[in-house]
């Protein structure tokens, strides 16, 4: 779940800049303001990547995905990217919870059927 949901935050970093450069243009947003608000979005879709795994981690992505497309308000093309980026992080934990369940499941055979270092017979 990891890898799936880090490559999609990091997506997300990237379009948080683009779209800060798009709100830039908006003669009633300041330009420190903008920065500010984007550079704190991406920072955390950093940090979301490490934090995916541990308890909170997805309800702190699923957060980052509301706010993602609630600035719609001031771009308006970030309520269909949100949306986009909301789908693919559902996509993301749910495949990513059953590749990591199919994971288990085979290490779990694999110990299984494995008989363990072998001992020369002492006949």
């Amino acid at each position: 779940m990891r890898t799936l949901c880090s490559s999609t935050l990091i997506g997300e970093f990237f379009v948080i800049g683009f779209a800060a450069l798009v709100a830039m243009k908006d003669p009633d947003l300041s330009t420190s303001t903008v920065w500010l608000v984007s550079g704190i979005a991406m920072v955390l879709c950093v940090l979301l990547c490490g934090m995916v795994t541990r308890p909170g981690g997805v309800a702190l992505g699923w957060a980052l995905q509301l706010a993602l497309i609630a600035s719609g308000v001031f771009v308006p093309a970030m309520y269909f990217m949100g949306a986009v980026f909301a789908a693919l992080w559902w996509a993301s934990v749910h495949f990513g919870r059953k590749v990591d369940e199919a994971k288990a499941r085979f290490a779990a055979r694999a110990e299984s059927a494995d008989p363990g270092p072998s001992t020369p017979d002492a006949a």
